[in-house]
């Protein structure tokens, strides 16, 4: 990988999203943290330190270092996390990759994209404005929207952990983001993206 190619490549910053605190601990809206740090154990990255904002880890592989974040400004204001993280270590947006939950997917489905809306989710709307740019990657990560006799709104619903019969279908889940991001690591981006969506379609 040339210099260029290194400076630019999707994931230079991965970002897992969530709220800090055990009460959050298990909820939807935290898969992202699972994600990365379970990604950060298969990878043997660095010990997670507090830096900007938020939790940090550091990779280093055989096209340099990449970093790991994980926000504790709480979901709504990750912006400031990621925005902080992206200055320091000189990282372009489209050089940003955030790992979320999406309640507009099936739970179990992961989708990969980049720029477009928020459809919803906060935290990656405050990374867009934060940024000045929506056109970093994105791990979708399918969550499902609350079922027709829930009691509550969306917020709430992401807010709340998983239910144990889903237990092992979100540990696989998990399992396969943290391997969609080592192959982001290890292969070109679009490729991965295409293979990932082409798997969701079935």
């Amino acid at each position: 990988m040339s210099n260029r190619q290194q400076s630019t490549g999707v994931g230079l910053l991965m970002v897992g999203l969530g709220n800090p605190g055990a009460r959050y601990d298990g909820t939807r809206h935290n898969i992202g943290f699972r994600t990365l740090d379970r990604l950060a154990q298969r990878l043997s990255a660095s010990a997670w330190q507090p830096a900007h904002d938020g939790l940090l880890a550091v990779y280093r592989g055989a096209t340099g270092a990449r970093r790991l974040l994980k926000p504790l400004t709480f979901m709504n204001h990750s912006g400031r996390s990621v925005r902080a993280a992206a200055a320091y270590f000189r990282v372009p947006p489209a050089g940003v990759l955030v790992a979320h939950d999406e309640i507009d997917l099936p739970l179990g489905t992961l989708k990969l994209k980049v720029g477009g809306g928020d459809a919803g989710n906060r935290g990656v709307r405050s990374i867009a404005r934060e940024l000045g740019d929506r056109d970093f990657a994105r791990l979708r990560i399918g969550v499902g929207r609350p079922p027709p006799n829930f009691r509550g709104d969306v917020s709430d619903y992401v807010l709340q952990a998983f239910a144990p019969t889903e237990q092992e279908l979100v540990d696989d889940l998990v399992d396969r983001a943290c391997g969609a991001l080592q192959a982001i690591l290890e292969r070109d981006f679009e490729e991965v993206k295409n293979d990932l969506n082409q798997r969701a379609k079935r």
